[in-house]
């Protein structure tokens, strides 16, 4: 297989992963939210190391206390989250890959702030804040919560 690649809208910064995914959420989380303008944002969860930026360099915003986003200053599309909490990965934005298909969701997060009104229909498990938090709630469409 060959390395996964990306970049942002304008292709000013582009990446590629040395190594595979460790895995691939759907998060609902309101900061998650804010930060697309969406109401889900999908991840491929990567080792740090296996990353290679090109182009120019993602400009980091620190959104909260411990955790950095990363996203292009020419065009602003949004390129990662990283947490001090989890320090050797970096998340990046799923459909900022040159073939987002060539992944796949593997659970979703902090659904307890799912949006009433958005359903992704799909068998997947479903985490009230992380997969940390032990057993899921809930598997496929519309965890209640």
């Amino acid at each position: 297989m060959p390395p996964l690649t990306g970049h942002c809208l304008c292709r000013a910064i582009t990446f590629e992963l040395s190594g595979a995914p460790e895995r691939v959420v759907h998060c609902h989380c309101e900061s998650c939210r804010r930060s697309t303008s969406a109401p889900i944002a999908t991840f491929v969860i990567v080792r740090r190391v296996d990353v290679r930026w090109i182009g120019d360099a993602p400009v980091v915003y620190p959104s909260s206390p411990g955790v950095r986003r990363s996203f292009c200053g020419r065009c602003g599309s949004p390129l990662a989250y990283e947490t001090e909490r989890r320090p050797d990965l970096i998340d990046l934005y799923a459909c900022s890959l040159s073939d987002p298909a060539a992944v796949t969701p593997g659970s979703h997060v902090h659904v307890e702030e799912q949006l009433p009104w958005l359903d992704v229909l799909d068998d997947l498990p479903r985490y009230a804040r992380g997969p940390q938090d032990a057993a899921p709630i809930a598997h496929g469409p519309r965890a209640k919560v």
